[in-house]
């Protein structure tokens, strides 16, 4: 009887991973804006809403949006012009960029959609309008690579199979396995939006090679007790850096 119950709970298991294999297939689809075949479950309108709703409470663990209205305005004015000279603009998004009033957290993040935000305290550490430029074209590369949409497809395509995996006591391992997944995919947001960036900042006069101050400004900002690599869901400023130098060689010349 045992026997015949673990056999059971074996084809449960493997019903429940081609059912998620197949969804997840049933998903994949070729992004517009760069070329590349993702699994998403989520249509622009969705990510817009999702970003919209999300967008009060982020700002509220931020300390709220920055007093000073000239600061935002320049916020405003970068991030719009990276838009309207790039393919972004013919995109179904609501681009909308904010300065949070955090003077401690040195950060910058884009939610679903086009909301993108930056904190005062990396702001503050800027050192010209080009920087900047970098910060927010790497945010916006976050929106139209659809990576928060592709994360929420992972992270439910391995929700589904952890519920399989408990069938059979392996339901922790499926978890880690999808978080690993996960982690691995960040890195590659990360390379892919510094890309889009480089290229926003040519498309709108920018100095690309500006983006690379900014990542020395994060590898600083880290100090000696920097989180290694490979546990981080951002790749070494260093390796970001021959990246950043490798789309600026490639989009230049192809200008």
């Amino acid at each position: 009887m045992r026997r015949r119950g673990f056999k059971f709970r074996i084809f449960i298991f493997i019903a429940v991973v081609a059912f998620a294999y197949l969804r997840k297939c049933s998903q994949e689809e070729v992004n517009p804006y760069t070329g590349k075949t993702q699994a998403i479950s989520l249509s622009p309108e969705q990510e817009i809403a999702i970003g919209l709703q999300s967008a009060p409470g982020m700002a509220q663990q931020h300390g709220g949006l920055h007093p000073d209205n000239r600061y935002q305005a320049l916020v405003d004015n970068v991030g719009q012009k990276l838009v309207n000279n790039s393919i972004a603009k013919e995109t179904p998004y609501k681009y909308e960029f904010h300065l949070l009033a955090d003077e401690r957290t040195i950060n910058a993040f884009a939610l679903p959609g086009g909301q993108i935000f930056i904190t005062y305290a990396l702001f503050s550490k800027l050192e010209n309008e080009d920087q900047l430029a970098g910060v927010l074209g790497h945010e916006i590369g976050h929106v139209l690579g659809k990576h928060s949409n592709e994360r929420i497809t992972d992270a439910n395509f391995w929700k589904v199979i952890a519920m399989g995996s408990s069938a059979i006591d392996m339901g922790d391992v499926a978890q880690q396995i999808g978080q690993g997944q996960l982690l691995q995919n960040g890195r590659g947001d990360e390379l892919e939006s510094d890309e889009l960036g480089v290229l926003f900042m040519i498309n709108a006069g920018y100095n690309p090679h500006e983006l690379i101050g900014v990542m020395k400004i994060l590898k600083a900002a880290a100090g000696p007790n920097q989180i290694p690599e490979f546990q981080s869901t951002h790749p070494d400023p260093e390796n970001r850096i021959e990246k950043i130098k490798e789309a600026i060689n490639k989009y230049k010349n192809a200008s």
